[in-house]
């Protein structure tokens, strides 16, 4: 590098993570940056990453994407909420909602009135405060101004990462086919100075993104850079993946459902199912997964079952160096509320707000991989909540719900039992209204709420509830089915869906 300045940036590896930053860079830097990418054919991705939370949306306005294309580009359907089955116990059903629920004060959360009310005897749920489960309940979905609905999407990876690839290439972004034979460093500074190929071609860069999935070929397998293991928290370790046609239409929601040893979801695409079991090997078996998977799905299949192998964790520095890690390579959390995706973009855009075009300092490395060990751990004790909040039987449910915790969510429980207390912090994904929905939803009741809400009557309170609600249901009651909405906004042509690309196994 010319006195450490950054003119060419190589992502190494393909797939959503790798396209995504491609996309980012070149959308940013046409005139300053050039960037390459090397992704081979022969080397498949995990494939899985299909369900999204709602900032994609911001992600997609900062690169200038319609969404209609994109949509129609990708097979996508629209998310309002996370369905969650047999979690507490087996046969129960709750629902965490991406939108606002109900209507507080800036001191007084709205559940600190609706447990109020519940205490008094007015019975109700605290869904039906808020659109997106309303909606949800009726598979309804719509674009409305008032009130305004906070969706997310389902799309087909492979078609995702190709729409992407479009992008970036008509934004000068250079694709090169080939496998990574070899990593070569600088050998005083331990920077990565090339990349060489398979086929002898060598790839030089000032600045290289780890897109190499759980392999980590160039921030562990090179760098030697350390991960942090969390399967103490998190017991599941595997995954078993599945596409079955369609038997229904889309619901504007994913399914996690529970079982015996982890979980399994259900993505419903506009041509497709996305179905996967997520299990703890030491409590199922690679082969009663796929038999259960089979079993469960219920539904003819497209694509026979694949499986994915993990650590959930983080790597002990996203950044270092010069190599800054993306998507799997830079950690992984089970998908079970859908952060896989967000967790790249979110570290993209950290990545074009301090970019580095006259050398790397110290400093911002630190910054940078200070806040994103933050971001990963708070979405760690929002997952950890799901599995420690249970009343199941099972093993592997038993030994969740007895282990102790990281620090960090044991004060947040012990705030919620107590008093009600939840809160989000500036750079958190969860809202308030997240962790309230799941907290209640997994069963866990607090003791007393907030003492403002004593500030109503009980005639005060039965005018406000209603009051609430009937805006809500009247929307919903105008909402079409998702189906309808999607074939007048969005529908993707069948040779859409014929042409996605294959996974290999």
């Amino acid at each position: 590098m010319e006195k450490g300045r950054i003119r060419k940036v190589v992502i190494a590896g393909g797939g959503t993570a790798g396209w995504l930053a491609a996309t980012a860079l070149t959308h940013q830097f046409r005139e300053l940056l050039e960037v390459v990418l090397i992704e081979s054919e022969q080397i498949g991705t995990v494939g899985v990453g299909e369900s999204t939370v709602p900032p994609i949306r911001n992600f997609h306005r900062f690169l200038q994407i319609d969404e209609q294309e994109f949509l129609r580009s990708v097979a996508g359907t629209f998310k309002l909420s996370i369905s969650f089955e047999n979690w507490r116990r087996h046969g129960e059903r709750y629902i965490h909602p991406f939108g606002i629920t109900g209507q507080g004060t800036l001191v007084c959360g709205f559940h600190h009135f609706w447990l109020d009310s519940m205490r008094r005897g007015m019975q109700s749920e605290l869904g039906d405060y808020c659109l997106e489960t309303v909606a949800s309940r009726g598979d309804r979905f719509a674009l409305l101004e008032s009130p305004q609905v906070n969706y997310s999407y389902h799309l087909d990876a492979g078609l995702y990462a190709r729409f992407l690839r479009g992008k970036a290439e008509s934004y000068g972004l250079k694709r090169v086919e080939g496998k990574i034979r070899e990593v070569r460093q600088n050998g005083e500074s331990g920077y990565v100075e090339s990349l060489v190929l398979e086929d002898g071609q060598v790839i030089e860069g000032d600045l290289f993104i780890d897109c190499t999935g759980f392999r980590g070929l160039l921030i562990e397998q090179t760098l030697k850079t350390g991960y942090e293991d969390w399967n103490n928290w998190l017991p599941c370790d595997r995954a078993v993946a599945l596409q079955t046609e369609s038997v229904g239409p889309p619901v504007p929601y994913t399914r996690a459902i529970a079982h015996e040893a982890g979980w399994r979801w259900h993505i419903a695409l506009q041509h497709r199912v996305g179905c996967g079991l997520v299990y703890s090997s030491r409590h199922m078996s690679d082969d009663e997964a796929r038999d259960k998977l089979l079993r469960d799905a219920a539904a003819p299949v497209i694509r026979e079952p694949w499986p994915v192998q993990f650590r959930t964790g983080r790597r002990l520095k996203a950044w270092n160096k010069n190599v800054v890690s993306l998507g799997l390579a830079s950690g992984f959390i089970e998908p079970l509320e859908s952060t896989s995706l967000h967790l790249s973009m979110t570290s993209i855009v950290r990545l074009i707000e301090s970019f580095p075009l006259d050398g790397i300092p110290q400093s911002l490395v630190d910054v940078y991989n200070a806040t994103g060990r933050a971001e990963m751990e708070h979405v760690r004790d929002f997952i950890i909540l799901h599995y420690h909040a249970n009343q199941r039987d099972e093993a592997m449910w038993k030994q969740c719900r007895e282990m102790g915790v990281p620090d960090s969510l044991k004060i947040r429980l012990r705030a919620w039992r107590e008093r009600a207390h939840a809160w989000q912090g500036a750079n958190e994904l969860f809202r308030v209204d997240s962790w309230t929905h799941v907290m209640l939803g997994q069963g866990i009741v607090p003791e007393q709420h907030h003492p403002l809400s004593g500030g109503l009557s009980d005639d005060d309170m039965r005018r406000l509830l209603p009051a609430i609600r009937k805006p809500i249901d009247e929307a919903v009651a105008r909402m079409p089915s998702q189906q309808e909405f999607i074939d007048r906004y969005c529908k993707a042509a069948p040779e859409v869906w014929a042409a996605r690309p294959k996974v290999p196994a």
